[in-house]
């Protein structure tokens, strides 16, 4: 990622003497660098009310426990770990082979290990919606670690790292379409194949019925979150107060427009109802899309990007609905194809050098390297976890609910604890005779 240092007047700083100070002052780009880990770090609350949101009442308190302790465990594994494969010396193009269990060292490498950790915890916790409402707690959370761990920094390597493979080419992933989002979503795909549908969600015949999430006021206050989120996740990448900024937040901002605009206009052209996941999801998968270029296109093909991004997002969703793959919040097609899509958009609307071979080449082989690995890895694993420990909840424990059975609470006091099974799920358990 490209790190400037021109000054850079961010609001949150406007009333601080550091906001004047002069032109690459280290004071300056840490507080802006620890300021844009703080928004990114706000995002793990995005993804929990959004997600929660999303699942039915009976597994909202499962969803926050898995989002809450991404983070804990992932900032410990990737401090001891991950950022050392990422960022240390590669000599190969492959792996980084320093830089474990940093404790003594310079000022920014503390700072840039601050950012790179909400990264990592961010990519982990994109798996954890897709796979809600049966995955057993202490499964699902050896798979994080290993994301964590290994799949996510060694090709964050590739890519990030100034010894990559992929950097080597010249590939363009400013702050993650690919790297992180496309990772994440790889991820959640393998871990949805391997743990089949949720009961109930497929007739006999493969057609989906509804399962609808028990609060949408969640999951628009947690798209807004992570829209907030957002400007820390794109704006932060300068790794400096930079005037750069301007240019990469208002790109991010026309992007998330563009991408719920586009979703429910194409609701609209399709005659189907105008539904706020599907418009929240769109926004996000602008916000995926133009993660990859927001610093090297302009506000035009920025737009566009996420407009491109919405569309992607909604009719991959029907496309996971048709191949029978139940990903309860949408993850693969907001983060997995709408990453793809922005990745390749980076390369083709580079700021004077629009619609370059080279560049396009070069984004679709990383686009193809970051799921070969990701998704080979993340289903090698799912499927070892399956086999040792089981990766899915037993059948009783999914129709009463994860906050019971794995948790011994229930989100919501308020229900009969004895007896949370829901009618659609006797119903739809006819299908299961």
């Amino acid at each position: 990622m490209k790190k400037t240092h021109q000054p850079f007047a961010f609001a949150i700083l406007l009333f601080s003497p550091l906001a004047f100070a002069a032109d690459g002052d280290p004071a300056t780009d840490m507080v802006w660098l620890v300021t844009a880990s703080a928004l990114v770090f706000l995002m793990q609350a995005g993804f929990a009310l959004l997600e929660c949101g999303m699942s039915r009442s009976k597994n909202a308190l499962n969803v926050v426990m898995k989002n809450y302790m991404d983070v804990c465990l992932g900032t410990l594994i990737f401090w001891a770990l991950g950022y050392g494969l990422m960022f240390g010396s590669n000599p190969s193009g492959l792996i980084g082979t320093d830089l474990f269990l940093i404790n003594d060292s310079d000022p920014t490498t503390y700072g840039v290990l601050l950012f790179q950790t909400m990264f990592a915890a961010t990519a982990v916790t994109i798996a954890s919606g897709a796979m809600a409402e049966r995955t057993r707690f202490d499964a699902y959370l050896v798979g994080a670690l290993f994301i964590t761990a290994v799949i996510y920094p060694i090709f964050g390597s590739w890519v990030w790292n100034a010894d990559g493979w992929l950097a080597k080419l010249g590939f363009i992933d400013f702050a993650g379409s690919t790297v992180v989002h496309s990772v994440g979503a790889w991820t959640a795909l393998a871990g949805i194949i391997i743990l089949g549908p949720r009961l109930g969600r497929f007739d006999r015949q493969g057609a989906p019925r509804e399962i609808r999430g028990h609060n949408l006021t969640f999951v628009a206050l947690g798209g807004f979150i992570l829209w907030f989120g957002w400007f820390g996740f794109n704006g932060g990448s300068t790794l400096a107060a930079s005037t750069d900024i301007g240019l990469i937040n208002l790109n991010t901002q026309l992007a998330a427009a563009a991408g719920a605009t586009a979703s429910m206009l194409l609701a609209v052209v399709m005659r189907r109802p105008i539904l706020l996941t599907d418009t929240v999801n769109g926004s996000i998968a602008g916000l995926v899309a133009i993660t990859a270029g927001c610093a090297t296109m302009l506000p035009m093909y920025a737009a566009l990007t996420g407009a491109i991004g919405g569309v992607v997002c909604t009719l991959g969703s029907q496309l996971m609905l048709r191949m029978r793959l139940d990903d309860v919040v949408g993850a693969v097609s907001v983060h997995g194809f709408a990453g793809a899509w922005g990745t390749l958009a980076a390369g083709m609307f580079y700021t004077g050098n629009l619609f370059n071979g080279h560049l396009i080449t070069v984004q679709l082989i990383g686009i193809a390297a970051c799921f070969i690995w990701t998704f080979c890895c993340a289903l090698i694993m799912y499927f070892a976890i399956d086999i040792v420990m089981g990766l899915r909840a037993p059948a009783q424990h999914e129709q009463r609910g994860l906050d019971l059975s794995e948790h011994a609470e229930i989100g919501y006091p308020e229900f009969d604890s004895g007896n949370i099974a829901y009618t659609a799920d006797r119903a739809t358990n006819m299908d299961l005779r």
